[in-house]
Parts: structure tokens; sequence; C-alpha cells
């Protein structure tokens, strides 16, 4: 899979409690079927971030990548913006 055609996701830190990997909740929006109502879904995603450089409330940009251990397939790609600006 090349570079170009990895999925991107944008969310924020919550956890850098391990070494190398923080946790990233991403959320999303979505329409209720019947009342229409815009409801917040989200997901915690394990990335792995080699520098421990995001801090929890950064907004980071995470990327698809192979299997790091049985629960990380995404990596670090860049901090959007960090926390208290």
């Amino acid at each position: 899979m090349s570079m170009e055609t990895r999925r991107r996701l944008t969310g924020t830190v919550v956890s850098d409690k391990m070494q190398k990997t923080i946790i990233v909740r991403v959320e999303r929006s979505i329409r209720h079927s019947l009342y229409k109502k815009v409801l917040q879904r989200g997901k915690n995603y394990a990335c792995h971030d080699e520098k421990n450089e995001a801090k929890p409330g950064d907004l980071v940009q995470i990327v698809e990548w192979r299997p790091l251990s049985a629960s990380k397939r995404w990596m670090l790609e860049s901090i959007v913006r960090k926390a208290g600006e």
C-alpha cells in the first residue's frame, strides 16, 4: 500500500502514558435515520509516536500503518495544533 492510498484521520490525543504509544480519539458526526438529529460518535485508536512528542489535548493527524503490535495499526503523521494554543 503506497503512502497516497493510506487512510488519514484527525483526532485529539487523550493519553500518552505508554512508551512510544498515544491514544487518539477520533470524533465523527452521524445523522439519526428516523429523527434526523446529528449525533457525535467517537473511536479510540492506538498510534505509534516514535519521539514521544504528542501530549494530551493535541490535535494530531494519524496515518494507517502496518501492524506494529496487537493493537497498534496507526502512526502519528503530524501535530496539527498543540494543546493550549
